[in-house]
């Protein structure tokens, strides 16, 4: 029997990146998969990837600044498999960068709005399901830069040090109903955000330079991510809760 048969594993922004690499993680251990994402036709090719490794799979399609959708994702979740024991709340945006005085009121609704708000809605969701069960356990995908500064990051940065502080005090409420509650705090990953941020050239000078911050000497891949998320919420991990995990090849120890 594999570790997560019979259990099941909703991911948000499920469709591409560390989403769907730790999606197709959970599968392989045997969990029932409900990708949560906006973006309908990477969500169903993952979806497809899953079937592919002959698990189950569903999708969602979900805005997670927005209650009820989230309301909603969740109602499928038991709908379609009447259960949730985990849940990776990875759905979340870079934004604009740039100096703070420069930033616009709409640029850090809408960033606070995916990156905190959405992980806020999706663990009051999730979590009365998971109450129902005795147990659970939570992801929720931070950054590296929710434990340092960055300059020209400053809204991302507050976003994912709300992550963090969130992680810790819903962990503390949670702490004796058997739900645990953790954080990951990846570094800079191969995903089309980092595409976004430095090019997709691994030859250009911005992508060496972003490599060569790392004392590992490469940036991550989202598998490395993945293989994390799954840990923690596993048995082996039963006594973890309310931590930060840094996955970041060394550079927030410099």
């Amino acid at each position: 029997m594999k570790e997560f048969e019979g259990k099941v594993a909703l991911i948000t922004g499920g469709s591409s990146g560390i989403g769907r690499a730790t999606a197709l993680a959970f599968a392989q251990k045997g969990a029932k998969i409900v990708i949560a994402s906006r973006r309908k036709k990477e969500s169903e090719e993952t979806v497809a990837m899953i079937e592919e490794i002959s698990s189950e799979a569903i999708f969602v399609k979900t805005d997670i600044t927005q209650a009820t959708e989230v309301e909603n994702l969740v109602n499928q979740t038991i709908n379609s498999y009447n259960r949730l024991d985990y849940a990776f709340n990875n759905a979340g945006i870079e934004g604009i960068f740039g100096p703070s005085i420069e930033q616009t009121e709409s640029n850090w609704n809408h960033i606070i709005d995916t990156n905190l708000k959405g992980v806020w809605l999706s663990m009051k969701y999730q979590i009365p399901q998971m109450l129902k069960n005795g147990r659970g356990a939570i992801v929720n995908n931070g950054s590296m830069l929710g434990l340092i500064g960055a300059a020209n990051a400053s809204i991302y940065c507050a976003s994912k040090h709300g992550v963090i502080g969130l992680t810790k005090a819903v962990a503390l409420e949670q702490a004796t109903a058997g739900i645990r509650i953790n954080t990951v705090c990846p570094g800079v990953i191969q995903t089309d955000m980092v595409d976004r941020a430095f090019g997709k050239d691994d030859d250009s000078e911005a992508k060496a330079q972003i490599v060569a911050a790392h004392p590992i000497g490469r940036i991550g891949k989202p598998e490395e991510v993945a293989n994390a998320v799954v840990w923690l919420c596993s048995d082996a991990a039963s006594f973890i809760t309310g931590h930060s995990l840094t996955i970041d090849g060394g550079y927030t120890v410099q």
